[in-house]
């Protein structure tokens, strides 16, 4: 009986001569890998984590800089996070670093230990600065406010400044000295790899030179009529039916051919029930092959679930068709009531703005009151937090800046509350005292606004400057809650103090505003003001004023005439602003003796 020459047989003799080939090349090449694995385990296990963790060092103490800068500059302790985050950086960060660092330098060169002991005494010695002379002094918002305390903090700023740039230098000289390590190292793996990649296009010759011989065995037999039997294939996965047969065969791949054959004819019934189909034609007939058809079957329930989708698809266009149209007519009713209730809130804003006009001074009054003076006045919105007061009562001038909680509508309504107990206290009581009438300001509010400074702190009150002059003596007296007085005399500006609580409910216990007298001299410039000029974000880096270029800019301007004081405070808060939005009211009033 004559043995079958199957095609299992041939592929197997076929593949068992490559096979052997291959094993001998994996042999070779896994010695030539380890020895490449040697140099890649030096660069990723040694090198590149020294060169990462140096360069997250660097990393780290730029931001410690930032954060110093930002603890220095910002006076606000309302916004905490970059201080949590600098003594996060001193106290945790940078040991758990130091620490990394000591571990991987144990195969450093002596050098290089020397290098990361030196950077890392420089770096203890300026977070001792920083918690020493910087977070230590400057821990309050009070601390800022205090010139001595803000002038011994600058030095080690500007000291640590310097410092820094040093660090880096070391820093970056240790990290060029490792990357410069790392490429020697990563060289001497290229050449491995260059030796792997000659030895391995040695190998492929021998592989090609013995896969060629295999392929001349197996074309004839096997591949030839496989390719005919891919090609039908591929046909019909592009969805092509092909006309190519296979030839009768007294093996696998003849019996592959008779059954694609039978498949092909199938698959061309199938078509042309599935054309009739897409056609909407739900009545044409097809039959399955067999019971046991599932592709015939489930292409007669398609047809019949395609039939019933097409009904309910109808119902279901003409149902969201007459719900987009009520729709639409609902969004358009809203709209138009949204509109209306927008002008109609607009319209009250803007009257509330007249009436808040109508209770500030006039410029005539404030001209016959206050001669030689100006008032720079900039409502963030329609309507203002900040209001002046000026009054006059026997020989005795009133002149104040206050700035209320909030801004907009919230501000303006708490300075209507404020401005009418101002007139009643100067017109209906014999008080004359600026911190007596602060006292009685702040009753007034109190008992208006029925709050307690039992439980939690209330937000609503006001800050205010109140000055009183004698203009026969040129005697001034003036009381201030949180906001100061400055005075500029023979181009020195002198800041006198506020009591830092304002007219309002606070926590504590109830204590009286101080009352200070001052005997003014002839051409002594003053200025009361709201917080709002010195917060104004603008300039090239889009950051506050501040009060100490507030300061400077008062001194600047206080030897020109009144008049051209304001345009040139108002020009100035224009250019720094640019397209930046006004963040409050800004509210100055300049007054020379």
């Amino acid at each position: 009986m004559a043995i079958r020459f199957t095609i299992g047989r041939k592929i197997g003799l076929g593949f068992g001569s490559f096979i052997v080939l291959t094993m001998v090349a994996f042999i070779l090449t896994v010695f030539t890998l380890n020895d490449s694995k040697k140099q890649t385990e030096t660069v990723v296990g040694q090198v590149t984590p020294s060169v990462a963790e140096l360069k997250e060092l660097n990393l780290l103490l730029q931001r410690s800089h930032t954060n110093v800068s930002k603890w220095f500059y910002n006076k606000s302790f309302n916004d905490i996070e970059f201080r949590d985050e600098l003594k996060n950086i001193i106290r945790v960060e940078y040991p758990e670093k130091k620490k990394l660092l000591l571990a991987l330098s144990l195969t450093w060169s002596a050098d290089e230990k020397t290098q990361l002991r030196v950077i890392f005494g420089r770096v203890e010695t300026l977070f001792k600065v920083y918690q020493n002379e910087i977070i230590g002094q400057l821990n309050s918002a009070e601390a800022y406010e205090d010139p001595n305390i803000y002038m011994m903090a600058r030095l080690p700023y500007e000291d640590s400044e310097v410092n820094i740039k040093t660090i880096y230098r070391n820093l970056n000289s240790l990290i060029a000295f490792k990357q410069e390590a790392a490429e020697k190292v990563k060289d001497e793996m290229f050449d491995s790899f260059k030796f792997l990649k000659g030895f391995v296009q040695l190998l492929g010759i021998t592989l090609v030179i013995g896969g060629t011989l295999i392929a001349l065995y197996t074309t004839r037999s096997i591949t030839k009529p496989i390719q005919v039997l891919k090609k039908m294939l591929l046909s019909m996965g592009l969805g092509i039916l092909p006309k190519e047969r296979i030839q009768t065969r007294n093996d696998e791949v003849g019996e592959m051919g008779v059954a694609l054959t039978d498949l092909i004819q199938s698959m061309e019934q199938t078509t042309k029930f599935a054309k009739e189909t897409g056609a909407g034609k739900f009545d044409a007939n097809y039959k399955p092959l067999s019971k046991d058809d599932t592709l015939g079957h489930a292409l007669l329930k398609m047809r019949d679930d395609l039939a019933e989708n097409e009904r309910s698809l109808e119902r279901k266009v003409m149902e969201r068709t007459e719900e987009v149209v009520r729709q639409k007519s609902e969004i358009e009713n809203k709209n138009e009531e949204l509109e209306i209730l927008y002008k109609q809130v607009t319209d009250s804003i803007h009257y509330a703005k007249r009436i808040q006009e109508a209770i500030l001074p006039p410029k005539t009054i404030i001209d016959q009151i206050l001669p030689n003076s100006f008032v720079l006045f900039k409502p963030k919105d329609i309507v203002s937090g900040d209001f002046y007061w000026v009054e006059k009562k026997n020989n005795l001038t009133y002149f104040a800046a206050v700035d209320c909680t909030g801004h907009g509508v919230p501000g303006a309504f708490m300075s209507l509350v404020g401005h009418n107990i101002l007139k009643d206290i100067i017109s209906n009581t014999d008080i004359i005292k600026p911190s007596e009438i602060l006292d009685k300001l702040r009753e007034g509010v109190i008992n208006t606004l029925h709050v307690s400074n039992k439980g939690t702190q209330s937000k609503d009150g006001m800050d205010i400057t109140l000055c009183c002059i004698n203009y026969d003596t040129l005697e001034l007296q003036y009381a201030a809650a949180y906001n100061p007085l400055y005075i500029v005399r023979n181009g020195e500006l002198i800041q006198y103090g506020a009591n830092k609580f304002p007219i309002g409910a606070f926590i504590g216990e109830k204590e009286n505003f101080d009352n200070v007298t001052i005997q003014l001299q002839k051409n002594d410039q003053l200025y009361v003001f709201s917080d709002g000029y010195a917060d104004q974000f603008g300039g090239p880096k889009g950051k506050k004023f501040m009060v100490g270029n507030f300061r400077k800019l008062l001194t600047q301007i206080s030897q020109k005439p009144v008049k051209e004081q304001m345009d040139f405070l108002d020009k100035i808060l224009a250019d720094w602003q640019g397209d930046l939005e006004q963040v409050d009211d800004v509210l100055i009033i300049g007054l020379k003796v």
